[in-house]
């Protein structure tokens, strides 16, 4: 059952807005809150943030049961949609965008050596398909809880043998390796915990007072919960990003210029192919976000492991950050008004 969209949702964009502008101007003017929150990180990835992310989809996490899980198997079309255009079309298509923006049409504004690097950091970034946030815009579509579980996990067992090869045939750049701390925590953080600890609700709450209390009362009690969290997030993200924003409004805009034509096209891509293939809407919109949003962690982690957390590489793993959710969001709104392409099916 889909609830209607309250006020708070309604109107996501201008929370999103206000939550980073209030964020920059905590890392602006009270420099010592995100130092404090630095201090809780391990492997390169924010406890903090990740505890949010946590809350953001555990929702989500609670709607799965094993036996939907299992389904997935009967209908892989989505998971081939999924695999082909994270592994086969995203990282090249990137690699070309950001070449012609880097090299060509932005080459008056920017030397050789910085549009090498952020050339770099978007390869990276676009290496790096999303683990933790499509499980926000899954629900925000109302997709299929269990279905994006498992495109998220196949994705993160394909980055073990993929994303390296893939940067480096790409970059030609030697020594690229996976941070492998980053990856293992961030799939115990963001897949394992919350897949468990929601999995273990739901089964407690069904066997107390019944699955109809769960689907009707129980589960609509965490309805706000994502939004929330999503907020907090973004808040904490800009409060660590203020003094990069700051200090690189001209370079941001044009760093973001690729990676939106980037995020757009992908979606669009997996999205019109799945209509193509006659996919229920509850599978095609996390395919069309799984594929549009990054693994920024990752991304983040390897571009500060390779060339340093000062360097150019960064900044467009981190660009990546900021003009993500944004645009993920307008994504969202085109996938909610765009149901009635595609088949309803709860089959899968």
């Amino acid at each position: 059952m889909e609830s209607k969209m309250s006020f708070f949702e309604k109107y996501l964009t201008i929370w999103v807005i206000a939550c980073m502008v209030i964020g920059v101007l905590i890392g602006q003017f009270l420099p010592q809150v995100p130092i404090f929150l630095g201090q809780f990180e391990y492997a390169n990835v924010s406890i903090p943030i990740a505890v949010l992310i946590w809350i953001m989809i555990y929702p989500m996490m609670m709607k799965v049961d094993f036996q939907s899980i299992k389904n997935v198997s009967k209908e892989p079309k989505g998971l081939y949609l999924t695999w082909v255009v994270n592994w086969l079309i995203k990282p090249f298509t990137m690699f070309g965008i950001a070449y012609v923006f880097f090299n060509i049409l932005f080459s008056n504004f920017i030397s050789p050596d910085l549009a090498r690097d952020y050339l770099t950091g978007a390869v990276i970034l676009g290496a790096a398909p999303c683990t933790a946030m499509v499980f926000v815009w899954s629900h925000l579509t109302n997709g299929n809880p269990a279905y994006t579980v498992v495109q998220v996990a196949t994705n993160d067992l394909i980055i073990l043998v993929a994303f390296t090869p893939i940067v480096a045939f790409l970059l030609g750049v030697s020594g690229v390796t996976i941070p492998w701390e980053t990856l293992i925590l961030s799939v115990f953080l963001f897949i394992v915990i919350p897949l468990s600890a929601g999995v273990l609700t739901r089964a407690s709450i069904i066997k107390k007072k019944g699955e109809q209390y769960f689907s009707d009362v129980f589960i609509r009690k965490f309805d706000k919960v994502t939004i929330i969290g999503l907020l907090m997030t973004l808040t904490i993200i800009f409060t660590f990003q203020g003094e990069v924003i700051i200090n690189n409004p001209f370079h941001i805009l044009l760093i973001s210029v690729p990676l939106i034509l980037q995020t757009v096209l992908i979606f669009s891509i997996a999205y019109l192919a799945a209509r193509k293939m006659k996919l229920p809407h509850n599978v095609a919109a996390p395919a069309g976000m799984i594929g549009a949003s990054n693994f920024f962690e990752l991304a983040v982690a390897v571009a500060i492991t390779l060339f340093g957390p000062t360097s150019a590489v960064a900044l467009a793993t981190i660009v990546g950050v900021l003009v993500e959710v944004p645009i993920m969001l307008g994504l969202v709104s085109i996938a909610n008004k765009t149901k009635t392409w595609f088949i309803q099916s709860n089959s899968i």
